[in-house]
């Protein structure tokens, strides 16, 4: 007798694959912020730093508009790789930025890792949406 759980459905497990890809960006554009705040002019100007913060802002936007259609939506849905390429190459500026400051000597203080997201409901109620 096979006592393994049920497999989940395709559109469970996609559901489940794109709230961890919107975590994982969530958390290094909020990094990215965080890390802003350390960047010093002589490493960083002023107007790099505004430039890049306001990307960071502007993409968590993004993912919370993403989010919030992923939550409407009746069925499951997928985002596509031109939508996240942005999303891709403004984590690559992060990481940079990260590497920049290091190598500066700055200590950085680790983040939180991301929380694991929150069960979606579907409109019956019933987790999975």
């Amino acid at each position: 007798m096979d006592r393994s759980p049920p497999a989940p459905d395709s559109g469970q497990l996609l559901g489940e694959l794109l709230d961890s890809l919107l975590a994982d960006f969530e958390y290094w554009f909020r990094r990215g912020l965080q890390l802003l705040e350390l960047a010093p002019a002589s490493l960083l100007p002023p107007s790099e730093q505004r430039r890049l913060a306001t990307a960071l802002s502007s993409a968590l936007a993004e993912l919370a508009a993403a989010r919030a259609l992923r939550q409407a939506s009746p069925c499951p849905m997928a985002l596509d790789m031109d939508a996240m390429a942005p999303w891709h190459q403004l984590m690559l500026r992060v990481w940079s930025l990260s590497s920049l400051l290091r190598q500066a000597g700055l200590v950085l203080a680790e983040a939180e890792p991301p929380s694991p997201p929150l069960p979606v409901q579907g409109a019956d109620g019933t987790p999975g949406g």
